[in-house]
């Protein structure tokens, strides 16, 4: 994958997060993390970066049945990223034509299982 098109990809999951009621970005580890009230729902590993091992990745929160069935459905696809995949992230590799739609309900269903529940009401989320 190009330098500009793993630009391309982090500018698509950007508007996806940031489209998210209260959604805020936040650089840490050296990578753009999502959030909403702080609480981590989302991050980017670029290629460049040692999590990304030179792929551009999205991890996700996710429960942990989920997690598990995406993996087993699409190992090439879907994988446990590093250090948080035990505590219910799945990763997502984004160099390969991403399904852009199953991104955004993947993203969607990460927000709100950290999102408070009178923001998720709010906004009938």
């Amino acid at each position: 994958m190009s330098v500009a098109s793993s630009v391309d990809v982090l500018d698509r999951v950007r508007a996806l997060c940031l489209a998210l009621p209260d959604a805020h970005e936040v650089e840490a580890w050296g990578e753009p993390t999502f959030r909403v009230r702080n609480k981590l729902f989302a991050m980017y590993a670029s290629p460049g970066n040692h999590h990304g091992r030179g792929r551009p990745a999205l991890w996700i929160k996710a429960k942990a049945e989920n997690q598990r069935l995406l993996m087993e459905l699409e190992p090439t696809r879907y994988f446990a990223p590093p250090y948080v995949g035990p505590s219910g992230w799945v990763g997502m590799w984004l160099d390969k034509r991403p399904r852009w739609r199953e991104v955004e309900e993947l993203l969607r269903d990460g927000y709100r299982q950290v999102a408070p529940k009178r923001l998720l009401q709010a906004h009938g989320l």
